[in-house]
């Protein structure tokens, strides 16, 4: 089994209800070279099928579950998600170093490894939602004890918010940043905390990014998609 590899470092947030309006926004997506993010509201309504629809359309696929269980549990969700196909899969690295490794593990043989990533603080935190359970740290400091922790776990890289995106890059120019919490200019910030363009978010050193609203509301979604990539290209300068 092949796994289909995105050809722009977007991965567009297909947050719906229904297969129906996934398909549709997948549809108008395909060809533009991104990948596709099913979340747990889209997953839990349609069922494990919707990855393998949504790789017929051609289009990689993030299963984003962010499994947190005791290693036995995470390892046979692990196993069962690379197996549907995905790109790629994540578990939240607040599980511990012996659910990392359970679930590196896990895929290892797969017949087509996915990226398997951790999250570490999700960008709807700031400081005051961390000390509400129990962390009264800035969210940098989390995410790179969580980052250190999952890096030395053997996983291929985090999720972190735009802020953090040069913390996670000291571990190493391998070690993936996942980036939710990206607006292209004149964006509405909705429910995230922690902020920035796409441009500024690659320039710090992000791999991927996440953005949902401003492509998916977007009247054309792939020409939303062709805008931001072109963005993210530096200007050549001439003498």
């Amino acid at each position: 089994m092949d796994v289909i590899t995105p050809r722009v470092p977007i991965i567009v947030a297909l947050d719906y209800a229904n297969a129906a309006d996934a398909l549709a926004m997948a549809r108008a997506l395909a060809g533009s070279g991104c990948a596709v993010k099913v979340g747990k509201e889209l997953f839990t309504a349609e069922g494990p099928a919707i990855v393998g629809r949504l790789s017929e359309l051609g289009l990689p696929v993030f299963l984003d579950l962010k499994f947190h269980d005791i290693p036995n549990t995470v390892a046979g969700a692990s196993r069962a998600a690379a197996a549907l196909g995905a790109w790629m899969i994540n578990v939240h690295a607040s599980g511990g170093r012996e659910m990392l490794v359970a679930a590196r593990e896990a895929i290892a043989t797969a017949a087509a490894r996915p990226l398997l990533i951790a999250v570490t603080v999700l960008t709807s935190f700031d400081r005051g939602r961390l000390a509400e359970i129990g962390l009264d740290i800035e969210p940098a400091v989390q995410v790179e004890r969580l980052a250190r922790l999952t890096r030395e776990a053997g996983l291929d890289g985090v999720v972190c918010s735009p802020r953090e995106i040069t913390v996670v890059k000291k571990l190493g120019r391998d070690f993936l940043a996942v980036t939710p919490g990206v607006r292209p200019p004149g964006s509405a910030q909705d429910d995230q905390q922690r902020i920035a363009t796409p441009a500024a978010a690659v320039a710090a050193g992000a791999d991927w990014l996440v953005i949902g609203r401003p492509i998916t509301r977007a009247a054309a979604p792939a020409a939303a998609v062709a805008d931001i990539a072109a963005s993210l290209v530096a200007p050549t300068t001439s003498n």
